[in-house]
């Protein structure tokens, strides 16, 4: 904590503004906070430590509803722990997002007329580090609006220099342990981006194309092959069948002509080949396939490459130079001339791999790259979940984990790129190969070059959780907050962060695991459950949200719908909602201190206390023991739903409600229940903060006289004088009371609003609490409901037996007895007839035999209302006095 934090707390006041408005307290709190230090950690505390990294948001982006939604859920966790005596970090930062970033200052540099190329890769990459200090990072004061508690004088770059060294002493390791390797094969190609990405970065969709048939061969050597990339075929080095296909033994070892070239190539035979599947036959094009490379590689077949990085046909013949997707219409025709075209099926719907930054078609390419040997890695990344020393939660999600890393492939990652880290490899003028790590010197001399290519980003982003803490440097941090408490991340990109993270903080840092438990959550949706997307029509930006209700509501809303590892629906009008919960709070609060509602001294004896007193102090420690449980397990939306139902319908409408009966009477009960009252909204406030930080911080502040909620104790178990008991006060007695005191105001409110009376309109009435716990409570039913005493000329027109209390009505001058007979006699008979043609249907066998499912459901559906329909106008009919 900073020197400012240590100054005298505010002098308490009881003044609030009759209304809450976001906009301004939102900003000025969360300056107070950081600059009081209250995010902060620090290395040399003795506090246990809690640790959380932020999923580094791309330099390039903006705040969007995936990361209000995730940072809401980690700014809780973190507040919680910081509340319950944990030196907590929330450590912040950015990633250089190598693609991204590059495509972003290309298209800047393209408004000029100009290409990276012009520049020179020296200057293009000062480019980006300008645009990076002038526009890059937005979404870091996004967050503040958010509340985000992140310790922001630790905030780190993928890179900075300390990162920097990072990566480059990590893949020297992994080199010198032949972990790395440069070789040759297939990978996805971007001819936009112009650059390899990796298996993960590419987006299946089904796209509607073409699938041609064609005829290799001549005479008794004819074969027929299928493809939807019919340019590829001047690559094709084999067509191959399976081993046991008796249609083309007398084919395999054979040579047969290929159309269109002046070339001839074998018939193979490999068990890959699905003798179901089309003709059983298929072509063979290593260089531009990755299951035809492994063809080729098993029957050493040429790999010929037919295409440059544009997607350009390079083959020698009519159609060099054209694009692949006008090379694909011409080599048909040529085809369909020379009477090789057996089909042609269009559309045909099929998936194709596009590129998830620019959303291009992705080319297969065969082409010389870095690579990292990722068995052993994944083996230890899979052995550290099953042996218990990481917890994936919920566990249901481990099988997925599973699924990917049992059958990781090596993982592509070199990047044509200029912007990123580059490769820390020379190669000298006789084929010398040289891998330098930040310690060394890279070679000097005529002929030495470094490699031109860039690291993945997923390469950086991988070390993030001990990179950011120092290492390779053995720091305090390091030794601190090493490893990480937990990993709040959506499911999506477990396999793309998350396997990273976890094969290479087990591999340099000794076996130890980066996190001990992954909380995964799921996506945000639109309030019908569809993906949020511009192309939709339905994305939201959530600063509007945040500028329109507050960001306290868009936190809520987002945290009481966070089910573990479930999609997250959300609407406008949730939002909404929200903020009529944080006004409620503020009302309440606000009525409170009126009142004089206070934290000051102990809690009165138990023996003092009303029923209503002790029931909330009861409810109150119930629901501290739910919310521990529920942010123990990481259900979020358990324990917001359980936050706003005990705040609004068990503080704000009854005991508050019953409270304004004991204060209007006055006297110690008074008192007591104003010290209670206060307790209450101490501890409900500490409760709902992690979730919605800014209403809760002006309220308690305000309540308590204290220099923030942000570094008050989290609330354990309420103790009460005179009635102590292990795991705090609870009053099981107290409880049954005040439900049965609930259950009487509930009933006669409903038989009110059934009889059309308005809720603050006045009835006489008599009420015979006989030998029931309800006595002491009259003033406060009566107050509740509206009930004023009974007169000289009191008439009983209705009489409501309830939990063993009865209440009776004069309804006369009230109501119009006669009419609202009527009109419930009316409403009854069409609810009867409702009911009858239901049965009749449902009792008509030839109509069950017909009806569809959904139209029988509909009629039961409709049955069941009539009936439901009926109780309740009978049960208003018998209540009302004969007219």
């Amino acid at each position: 904590m900073t020197e400012n934090a240590q100054q005298q707390p505010p002098a308490p006041t009881t003044e609030l503004p009759t209304q809450y408005a976001p906009a301004d307290v939102e900003a000025p709190l969360y300056e107070r906070w950081v600059e009081r230090g209250y995010f902060e950690a620090d290395a040399k505390s003795d506090k246990p430590p809690y640790t959380v990294v932020i999923p580094p948001p791309n330099v390039t982006g903006s705040l969007h509803l995936g990361h209000a939604f995730e940072h809401t859920l980690i700014d809780a966790l973190t507040r919680r722990k910081r509340m319950q005596g944990f030196e907590t970090l929330w450590q912040p930062g950015m990633d250089h997002a190598g693609i991204a970033t590059q495509n972003v200052v290309e298209r800047e540099l393209g408004k000029e007329g100009k290409s990276r190329h012009d520049l020179g890769r020296e200057a293009f990459v000062e480019r980006v580090w300008q645009w990076k200090g002038e526009s890059g990072g937005q979404i870091s004061g996004q967050m503040r609006r958010l509340g985000d508690g992140v310790a922001w004088s630790r905030e780190r770059f993928t890179m900075d220099e300390g990162l920097s060294q990072a990566v480059q002493t990590i893949f020297k390791r992994l080199y010198d342990d032949e972990l790395i390797y440069r070789a040759e094969r297939i990978i996805n190609w971007c001819p936009r981006c112009l650059t390899a990405i990796s298996d993960i970065e590419v987006e299946y969709q089904d796209d509607d194309g073409e699938l041609v048939s064609m005829k290799y061969g001549e005479g008794d050597d004819t074969i027929v092959v299928a493809t939807t990339r019919a340019e590829t075929m001047l690559g094709d080095t084999a067509v191959a069948v399976h081993p046991g296909d008796e249609r083309y033994k007398h084919l395999v070892g054979k040579l047969i002509r290929l159309p269109l070239t002046d070339r001839s190539i074998p018939v193979v035979a490999d068990e890959h080949v699905d003798p179901e599947f089309g003709t059983g036959a298929v072509k063979v094009t290593p260089a531009h396939d990755p299951n035809d490379f492994e063809i080729g590689q098993r029957h050493d077949l040429p790999s010929l490459t037919i295409m440059d990085e544009h997607a350009v046909i390079t083959a020698h013949g009519p159609f060099q130079g054209l694009d692949r997707l006008e090379a694909r219409s011409a080599i048909v025709a040529a085809l369909r001339a020379e009477g090789r075209i057996v089909a042609e099926k269009r559309p045909y719907a099929h998936s194709v791999g596009h590129c998830s930054r620019c959303k291009t078609t992705i080319e297969p390419r065969l082409s010389m790259q870095w690579w990292v040997k990722v068995a052993p890695l994944a083996k230890a990344a899979g052995d550290a979940v099953r042996d218990g020393r990481v917890k994936i939660h919920p566990q249901e999600m481990e099988k997925r984990y599973f699924d990917w890393v049992d059958n990781l492939h090596d993982w592509c990652i070199s990047r044509q790129l200029w912007w990123g880290h580059r490769i820390p490899v020379w190669y000298g003028p006789n084929g010398e190969v040289v891998c330098v790590g930040p310690d060394d010197e890279a070679p000097a001399g005529e002929g030495w070059r470094q490699d031109t290519d860039v690291l993945d980003t997923w390469f950086s982003s991988g070390l993030w959780p001990f990179s950011t803490l120092g290492w390779p440097e053995q720091t305090e941090s390091l030794a601190k907050f090493y490893p990480n408490s937990v990993l709040v991340t959506g499911y999506d990109i477990l396999f793309f962060w998350v396997a990273r993270m976890m094969m290479f903080g087990l591999y340099a840092m000794d076996g130890t695991p980066p996190f001990h438990t992954i909380a995964l959550h799921g996506m945000v949706r639109d309030q019908f459950g569809k993906k949020m997307s511009k192309s939709f029509g339905n994305a939201v930006n959530p600063l509007d949200w945040m500028d329109k209700y507050g960001s306290d509501a868009l936190r809520f809303t987002l945290a009481r719908g966070a089910n573990p590892g479930v999609d997250v629906p959300i609407g406008e009008d949730w939002v909404q909602g929200s903020r009529n919960f944080a006004n409620k709070i503020w009302n309440a609060t606000r009525f409170a201190l009126m009142n004089g509602a206070t934290v000051e001294g102990p809690l009165p004896d138990a023996s003092k206390m009303s029923a209503a007193d002790r029931w909330i102090l009861s409810r109150l420690n119930s629901v501290v023991r739910e919310v521990d449980a529920f942010y123990d397990d990481f259900q979020f939306a358990k324990l917001s739903d359980a936050l706003f139902h005990f705040a609004w319908d068990e503080v704000f409408d009854w005991y508050v409600e019953l409270s304004k009966t004991t204060f209007l009477a006055g006297g110690e009960p008074a008192e007591v229940s104003k010290r209670v009252l206060g307790e209450v909204l101490d501890v409900t406030l500490r409760l709902l903060h992690p979730v919605v930080p800014f209403v809760t911080e002006t309220l308690w502040t305000t309540l308590t006289g204290g220099e923030s909620v942000v570094i008050a104790e989290w609330p354990t178990t309420v103790s009460v004088p005179g009635a102590e008991a292990p795991g705090g006060f609870r009053d099981a007695g107290a409880e049954r009371e005040i439900e049965t005191l609930q259950s009487v105001i509930t009933e006669v409110r409903r038989f009110r609003a059934d009889q059309g009376l308005q809720p603050g309109q006045r009835v006489p009435a008599r009420l015979d609490l006989g030998g029931t716990a309800l006595a002491p409570h009259e003033a406060a039913i009566r107050q509740l409901l509206r009930l004023q005493p009974e007169g000289e000329d009191f008439s009983a027109t209705a009489t409501l037996p309830v939990s063993g209390a009865t209440v009776a009505l004069d309804l006369s001058g009230t109501i119009d007895v006669a009419a609202e007979r009527k009109r419930l006699a009316k409403d009854l008979a069409a609810a009867e007839k409702e009911k009858a043609q239901a049965q009749g249907k449902l009792g008509n066998e030839a109509f069950l035999a017909k009806a569809p499912d959904k139209v029988v459901d509909g009629i039961r559906a409709r049955l069941a209302k009539a009936d439901e329909d009926i109780a309740r106008i009978s049960t208003q009919l018998d209540r009302l006095p004969q007219a």
